[in-house]
């Protein structure tokens, strides 16, 4: 029996790979890649490697073993990720796994946006297979919020539609700390985690703050969802993803993304990174 991480060299897997090397044996961890070169490092201390791919069934096969407990990290191409999901389902209930989780959203069928569908395509399929599985319903990453954050300070400002609508964001970090504690520790199966951070905050509290802590002033700039739109467009952004931005945003004004519920802190042992100390790191890695 293995612990089996797909996308294991996704900023994700990464994380989650060296959380369980802190708690279990290298040689019971597998790492499912779709690049054996990219996943050198951890072969060379002591991770099995699997190679497969989500767009390609047939590698799926070899990929889980009798036993295997398995973090299906959703993949990243819109479109694309139902069919995928379904064949890393099917290939891990072929197998006979022991535990499928899988990192689904905030909210689960609430998440009623665009990012939020092939997810709850994904939990019904997984539901569907009768798999014994836990659901880690994730939301959404503090560190995203701090791309580009030169050229945020650059600009003065934070473009977005959001209005007055908060994020319960965390650390990805954080996050995989959740999957390792459903991974290594017992009584999760069947179970679905609300995963979010403790305290919501609002763009103008993180504008707030970047200018506190950089001694430049960063104002909210709340745009009407057709000038979001527009402006995001005019940046170069292709049409699909100026769509998805403006649709998140509107998510988070309607309150979608920020609900607290405890549940990450419950499942690490600690709080979770506050969006303060995310935004001291990312000015001091400028």
């Amino acid at each position: 029996m293995s612990i089996v991480v797909t996308g294991a060299t996704g900023q994700l897997g990464q994380l989650v790979v060296e959380g369980l090397l802190e708690k279990v044996p290298a040689d019971q961890i597998a790492a499912v890649v779709r690049n054996e070169e990219k996943a050198a490092p951890l072969a060379a201390r002591g991770v099995q490697v699997r190679i497969a791919d989500y767009d390609q069934p047939d590698t799926l096969t070899t990929a889980f073993h009798p036993g295997d407990k398995v973090l299906l990290i959703s993949g990243s191409e819109l479109g694309k990720r139902v069919p995928q999901h379904q064949a890393v389902v099917d290939a891990a209930r072929a197998a006979g796994v022991a535990l499928l989780a899988y990192t689904s959203i905030l909210g689960g069928p609430k998440a009623d946006f665009t990012l939020g569908r092939d997810h709850q395509a994904t939990e019904e399929i997984i539901q569907d297979s009768g798999l014994p599985h836990v659901l880690l319903r994730n939301g959404f990453y503090s560190d995203d919020y701090l791309n580009g954050l030169a050229d945020t300070l650059k600009r003065g400002r934070i473009d977005g539609n959001a209005g007055s609508g908060k994020v319960a964001s965390a650390t990805r970090a954080d996050f995989a700390a959740a999957a390792v504690t459903v991974l290594t520790e017992d009584g999760h199966q069947g179970r679905t985690y609300e995963l979010s951070g403790d305290t919501a905050w609002t763009f103008t509290d993180l504008a707030a703050e970047i200018s506190r802590r950089s001694a430049t002033e960063v104002t909210y700039n709340n745009l009407a969802p057709a000038e979001r739109r527009t402006a995001l467009l005019q940046a170069g952004l292709p049409e699909a993803i100026a769509d998805l931005l403006v649709d998140i945003d509107d998510a988070i004004a309607r309150g979608l993304l920020a609900d607290a519920s405890g549940d990450l802190s419950r499942l690490i042992g600690r709080p979770t990174t506050p969006i303060t100390e995310t935004i001291a790191n990312a000015l001091k890695a400028l």
